[in-house]
């Protein structure tokens, strides 16, 4: 691996860190199964790209994907509590919707970017990508991490931990849901919206496997680094999202193994194996025992 895909491999894992942190937020705190992201990251990509090229500047256009995205995950959330239909089943319902509405959205599967202005080209066109992407994870950290934080914030934490404790206190756990999974896939969205600036373009099928993207960073980020706190579970998604994308790339140019980009999901699946197996080794190592 030299320097060029080093440093490729870092900027895609910092965009899909959003990725990591939007399911950190719906599976960890709200305990949410929640399959929309693999629709809201492609929304955030058409609703980013469809606008830059009708004129809107990068940035409105980033934000505009972002709401989007809270949208869809709002819609979500409102399927599974008001309607009472299963998490999986109502994400799904909506994951489904979505691919319809991404093709309303850019009018063709896809859309190009090249030679249009985004927040790399344009508004920072003179900072180095990766220094954008690195700001802007640490900003977006810094404030998930200060809104777990306040007294809304703990209301979500408690609503996924106990929500009939939660209820007992007072707490309507259904707008805590309704937030939750709205912002969690604002932050999915949000990647897809970088994504298609980063690489000129968006796709209709750019979500396929977007949550096991997303799972396999959370898995790796946590089994490496113990997530005690909610500063080192979100630096964890961080972490574990670089160096998924850092395994990814070095075992896709490894001589001898013969695997090709087509391989990508069958080297993800030994990964997260791999990561799910760290805290029982870890366990067992710490008990005197054999792995």
């Amino acid at each position: 691996m030299n320097f060029v895909q080093f440093l490729g491999a870092l900027e895609i894992g910092l965009v899909y860190s959003f990725v990591a942190m939007g399911g950190y937020l719906s599976f960890r705190v709200l305990n949410f199964a929640d399959l929309t992201v693999d629709g809201s990251f492609p929304l955030g990509a058409a609703v980013c790209a469809t606008l830059i090229t009708m004129g809107v500047n990068p940035a409105i256009a980033t934000f505009a994907a972002a709401l989007a995205g809270a949208m869809a995950g709002f819609t979500t959330a409102w399927i599974a509590t008001r309607l009472n239909i299963l998490h999986l089943l109502a994400s799904i319902l909506t994951m489904t919707a979505l691919y319809s509405l991404n093709l309303r959205i850019m009018g063709k599967p896809n859309v190009s970017l090249l030679g249009e202005p985004t927040l790399f080209n344009g508004i920072f066109n003179s900072v180095p990508t990766v220094i954008v992407l690195a700001v802007l994870t640490s900003v977006i950290l810094l404030v998930l991490y200060y809104f777990l934080k306040t007294q809304v914030g703990l209301a979500v934490r408690a609503t996924g931990n106990n929500n009939r404790m939660a209820r007992a206190q007072s707490i309507n756990d259904q707008h805590c849901i309704w937030l939750g999974i709205s912002v969690s896939n604002a932050l999915v969205a949000f990647a897809g919206a970088l994504f298609a600036q980063l690489n000129g373009f968006a796709d209709v099928t750019l979500g396929v496997g977007t949550i096991i993207i997303g799972l396999a960073a959370l898995i790796i980020g946590e089994a490496l680094l113990s997530a005690r706190t909610v500063m080192r579970a979100l630096i964890a998604c961080v972490g574990g999202t670089i160096i998924y994308r850092l395994v990814i790339t070095q075992a896709l140019n490894v001589n001898g193994f013969g695997l090709k980009a087509s391989d990508l999901n069958l080297i993800t699946a030994v990964i997260v194996t791999l990561a799910m197996l760290v805290p029982h080794f870890k366990q067992k190592i710490k008990q005197g025992g054999r792995p």
